[in-house]
């Protein structure tokens, strides 16, 4: 055996030692320590949380408010002042989508009385003026001289550069470069 067997380096043999080392060990603690994950975030419009790169959903009736994740190496619960709002088996696949029934259909409800909510804009009045009117001088404003409205008749787009009759703007030929 192994352990029965005297070792230089102890002076005695590894099964001598071991009521030493038993009463050298502290007691275990009266709480066992906390493991897994744990993290703390505020809950997205779209009511699913990312966990090591997938998404599992939540009730959407916490959208915008702090909730607290857990997770260990079988679930993931999801709590919001307390009250667990979600509770997964966790998946350890990739880019997965975990979505738990009552989280999809309670969004779709929170969707649809949300839509109901929202009121078509009321039709204003608005005058309404004789295209005669535009043809006047004075009925709208002019903004700058005849120098302006001669160089808008100049100007015109071909392709991706704008050209004038003298040539070229901004030195872009579409014709040359493509």
């Amino acid at each position: 055996m192994a352990n029965s067997r005297r070792k230089r380096v102890f002076e005695c043999a590894p099964a001598d030692r071991i009521d030493a080392v038993r009463h050298a060990m502290l007691a275990l603690p009266p709480v066992p320590p906390s493991t897994g994950w744990r993290f703390s975030t505020r809950l997205a419009r779209d009511h699913y949380i990312r966990l090591d790169a997938n998404d599992y959903s939540v009730h959407p009736a916490v959208i915008g408010r702090r909730i607290e994740v857990a997770a260990d190496l079988t679930r993931v619960r999801v709590r919001c002042e307390g009250t667990v709002v979600a509770g997964h088996r966790r998946a350890w696949a990739r880019h997965q989508t975990i979505s738990d029934p009552k989280h999809v259909t309670a969004a779709a409800a929170l969707r649809r009385d949300r839509m109901s909510v929202v009121h078509q804009p009321a039709e204003t009045e608005v005058q309404i003026r004789a295209l005669s009117d535009y043809g006047t001088p004075g009925a709208i404003p002019a903004v700058g001289g005849r120098e302006d409205l001669r160089m808008v008749d100049e100007v015109w787009t071909v392709g991706a550069g704008l050209r004038t009759q003298e040539g070229t703007c901004r030195g872009h030929d579409p014709g040359r470069d493509g």
